[in-house]
């Protein structure tokens, strides 16, 4: 059993509005210091593999199948035993 927790962020050059919003009402309370923004997504999946490499790899399909958009999304992931 693996843990995999997964990480999708834009690409840089992609605009964040919602990342802008964040940073804007941080701004609002008080939090000056703030020069940016960008927003995201975490995701944890539970994988039922004995095999690293095999979980890693099937890891890697869900990213890239459904859990980001490779035209402006990047993705990355950690594996753990479970």
């Amino acid at each position: 059993m693996f843990l995999a927790t997964v990480r999708v962020t834009l690409k840089p050059t992609v605009n964040d509005p919602e990342g802008l919003t964040i940073a804007r009402a941080l701004s609002t309370l008080g939090f000056d210091s703030v020069e940016g923004v960008r927003s995201g997504k975490y995701i944890e999946i539970t994988l039922n593999e004995s095999d690293r490499g095999k979980a890693e790899k099937r890891v890697t399909e869900m990213c890239e199948k459904l859990l980001a958009n490779p035209v402006i999304e990047r993705y990355s992931f950690d594996l753990e035993p479970a």
